[in-house]
């Protein structure tokens, strides 16, 4: 049940006392426009000003085709990444003028473990963010052969450093709580997913009668399943198919769009530019193999549209968000599931998709005030009502 508008005026009066004591140094390897975990910290950060909060987003930055803050090393498997290694001193100053109460650190490379170190070097509470399963991404890269091993020990190890040192761990899943938990996190939380304010505040655009335009957006690489997206779009040649990010397969999509007139990559679209993108499609598609949540599925609920995702994406386990989302069953592949969706009558689809933009709606709500909660040192704080 929604709440009155005045018990929600109370509780943003409550948001906003609560975040004008807060001091936050968000401390991450993944660069705001590179990445889901990159885009999720810069809205989280942006949510955070806007309720008063002081926030330092301490991060690599990617402008104009170069990396900036460090010392540049390649990311094997991707060309398209880099890891970059911080400026100690750099890194040091921007937190002395912050005074942070609290360092919250998403990722296990060389900018989360400098964060891990200096909040206990400053006796601070340290709040790790548990996005993406890294050690199962590299299973998947079997041309690694002994490097894939090496690199699952190493982020394996760095995880439980991090979760050992930390006050909660915060798992964007269920499943993915379990595999903090049997990483080693003593005290984990479920959280969810930050939407940029302007995909909830801006007028929707109008959706045309029929499925016509279906866009696939995020990494271009082996655990998204890419292929199913090609299989589709030759399967189904009445259908557009339009695929926006870069990443290691970017070279054999482009070869496969050669042969495909109703296959386009758009290659790297900035965030400013991702709602746009999704106001013009009529469907979003999310096959992944492995996906911890799928970000841009709920903006694109957000933005009322049909999202079809694979069983293995996390967001499914949340029970407010399943309901307005469609998936592509065990016993069929993208383009069947995409013919099922087709053959749905108007009002079934305006249904779902009014159900899933409130959904994002809440849901966004909800996770801003268990951000602050923990941010606060409520560590028994949970997400309001999702399982």
């Amino acid at each position: 049940m929604l709440r009155s508008s005045q018990a929600e005026s109370e509780l943003a009066a409550e948001d906003m006392a609560t975040a004008r004591n807060l001091r936050v140094a968000i401390i991450s390897d993944a660069a705001p426009e590179r990445n889901g975990v990159g885009a999720y910290y810069r809205d989280l950060a942006d949510h955070l000003r806007a309720r008063g909060a002081h926030v330092a987003l301490v991060a690599p930055r990617y402008r104009a085709g170069r990396w900036h803050g460090g010392l540049r090393l390649p990311l094997p498997g991707d060309p398209t990444q880099r890891i970059l290694i911080p400026s100690w001193s750099l890194v040091e100053k921007r937190l002395k003028r912050l005074r942070p109460n609290v360092i919250v650190v998403p990722t296990p490379g060389p900018y989360g473990l400098l964060g891990m170190h200096l909040a206990g070097r400053l006796g601070i509470h340290l709040v790790v963010g548990f996005h993406t399963h890294f050690e199962a991404l590299t299973n998947l890269f079997q041309d690694w052969g002994v490097r894939a091993h090496i690199a699952n020990a190493y982020l394996r190890g760095c995880h439980r450093l991090l979760f050992s040192r930390s006050q909660v761990v915060l798992a964007n899943s269920i499943e993915m709580v379990e595999v903090a938990r049997s990483i080693g996190a003593k005290r984990v939380s479920l959280m969810a997913t930050p939407i940029p304010k302007r995909f909830l505040d801006r007028a929707l655009s109008p959706t045309r009668p029929r499925i016509e335009r279906i866009l696939f957006a995020g990494r271009l690489a082996p655990e998204k399943n890419l292929a199913a997206v090609v299989e589709a779009a030759r399967r189904l040649p009445d259908l557009e198919f339009i695929v926006a990010g870069d990443g290691p397969l970017r070279e054999w999509l482009e070869q496969e769009t050669r042969d495909l007139p109703n296959l386009t990559l758009v290659g790297w679209v900035k965030r400013t530019q991702i709602l746009r993108l999704i106001d013009s499609v009529d469907a979003l598609v999310l096959p992944s193999r492995v996906e911890s949540f799928g970000t841009i599925a709920l903006e694109a609920m957000a933005r009322a549209r049909p999202v079809l995702v694979s069983e293995a994406c996390g967001i499914l386990s949340w029970d407010i968000l399943s309901g307005g989302i469609f998936t592509i069953r065990a016993d069929e592949n993208l383009a069947d599931a995409l013919l099922r969706l087709r053959q749905l009558d108007a009002a079934s689809l305006q249904n779902k998709t009014e159900m899933a933009r409130e959904a994002a709606g809440i849901i966004n709500q909800r996770n801003l005030r268990h951000w602050l909660a923990l941010l606060a040192g409520d560590h028994a704080s949970t997400v309001d009502g999702q399982q």
